[in-house]
């Protein structure tokens, strides 16, 4: 058995409580291992940390189980359903558990691994190679757990397909875990109705961590005039057209999410620009019956588009013509993927925050985020306000929101939200709602 011996005043991070310690944190390693061991930790003097698995292949040698537990012969069957019966029980008591993240890795004390549940399927994606190997005990346990709810998951796929896996000596992985089974699985989040494509779809297939601040914009896109960028598979277009917009946008330069996007629009009744016909007044509620109603009251269908373009290309498009629109939404990707790139991610954001406000109408809405963890709120804040110096309109704030309380936000000592973030800290969406106002109104 296996013992990791740190370096006289390092683990600095894992004292303030972190799950990580990296390689050059570590003075030596005593005793025999291999790769994805759980093994135990000590400081310099002795004193023990607690117990963890070690891939020394990867700059994050050891990722921590547990700081209570100094034997690893106690991270067991019994442990792991524990931590997976309470990552359950607190989704139970936070979030509607229809679809929802079930396990959000170190957040979950589960270090490494991701699982969503889409209705009655879950997808998982591993990314360590410790927790790779305990993933079947994990998955078996979870739909232990499920079962005593009453709730029978008929597949699981795993998309561990991210090429983060390589940094530590694994190769990408994608498929089904047990029987095969058909891969588009539907789901009702805000009452309305989504395919999601959970082989295909980019990560898990459907972005859950935005489900309550989709919810949110409703209040002010009634009777409004709608432009959603970056729309992916159609959410937030579809929550603008559900609370009566009179007409929505949803742009993204993905010709594949735009499809998607549009039959998600026809599988809620909405009909979009190019399927109705001159004057026709559409149903919300085109459901079968007895089936749970997708966009509320019925009433006008709003004029509903989607168009395949790059965003950055048509804004400045938009401009030139005199567009101008209620609402602007701006849910890009994630501009950055490194700490090193920070500085000209920032740019992508004032420049993107610069195009959408320039077509906001005066007391219309901007809402804008980011998704990028190395993006500190504090950096994010500076650049919309530049964007917005530089586009002459000022910002009210309305509302900041963050990821939803399945992906919970484990604050640690020294690394708390808003300030510069670590590697490891959960908190990575920055979801903000202004009115717009002219600056010289």
């Amino acid at each position: 058995m296996a013992t990791v011996i740190l370096k006289k005043g390092e683990g600095r991070t894992l004292k303030a409580g972190g799950s990580w310690i990296y390689d050059n944190e570590i003075d030596r390693i005593e005793g025999d291992f291999e790769q994805g061991d759980i093994i135990s930790v000590q400081d310099f003097d002795a004193y023990p940390m607690g117990v963890g698995f070690i891939n020394t292949r990867s700059k994050i040698t050891v990722r921590m189980l547990s700081r209570g537990i100094h034997d690893p012969k106690l991270i067991d069957d019994a442990y792991l359903a524990k931590r997976v019966r309470d990552a359950w029980e607190y989704r139970k008591k936070t979030v509607d558990t229809s679809s929802c993240r079930v396990i959000f890795g170190e957040a979950d004390f589960l270090p490494g691994i991701v699982v969503d549940k889409f209705s009655d399927v879950l997808v998982v994606e591993s990314l360590a190679l410790g927790i790779d190997r305990l993933k079947g005990r994990i998955l078996e346990s979870l739909c232990s757990v499920l079962s005593e709810e009453g709730i029978r998951i008929r597949g699981i796929y795993e998309r561990s397909d991210a090429p983060v896996r390589r940094k530590e000596g694994m190769s990408p992985v994608k498929g089904f875990i047990g029987e095969p089974f058909d891969t588009e699985v539907e789901i009702i989040e805000n009452g309305i109705r989504f395919l999601v494509d959970v082989a295909d779809g980019q990560k898990t297939g459907f972005f859950l961590d935005q489900k309550y601040n989709r919810l949110a914009i409703r209040s002010f896109c009634k009777g409004a005039r709608v432009l959603d960028c970056f729309t992916h598979t159609g959410a937030f277009a579809l929550n603008a057209a559900a609370a009566g917009a009179l007409e929505v946008t949803g742009v993204d330069v993905s010709e594949t999410a735009i499809a998607q996007a549009e039959k998600n629009a026809r599988l809620n009744g909405f009909l979009l620009k190019e399927d109705k016909p001159h004057g026709m007044k559409a149903e919300l509620n085109a459901t079968d019956p007895g089936e749970e109603k997708s966009c509320g009251k019925g009433g006008d269908s709003a004029a509903l588009s989607f168009k395949a373009a790059d965003v950055f290309d048509l804004l400045p498009e938009l401009e030139k013509k005199g567009e101008q629109y209620d609402v602007v939404i701006l849910d890009p990707p994630a501009f950055t993927k490194s700490r090193e790139a920070t500085r000209k991610a920032a740019k992508g954001y004032r420049e993107i925050n610069y195009r959408g406000l320039k077509l906001v109408k005066d007391g219309g809405f901007l809402v804008t985020c980011s998704c990028s963890h190395f993006m500190p709120q504090a950096l994010l804040e500076k650049t919309i306000q530049e964007a917005a110096r530089s586009a002459h309109k000022r910002l009210r704030q309305v509302e900041f929101r963050t990821q939803s309380a399945d992906h919970p936000i484990l604050w640690s000592y020294g690394n708390m939200p808003g300030q510069q973030d670590n590697d490891e800290n959960s908190y990575y969406l920055k979801f903000y709602i202004f009115q717009v106002r002219d600056a010289f109104s």
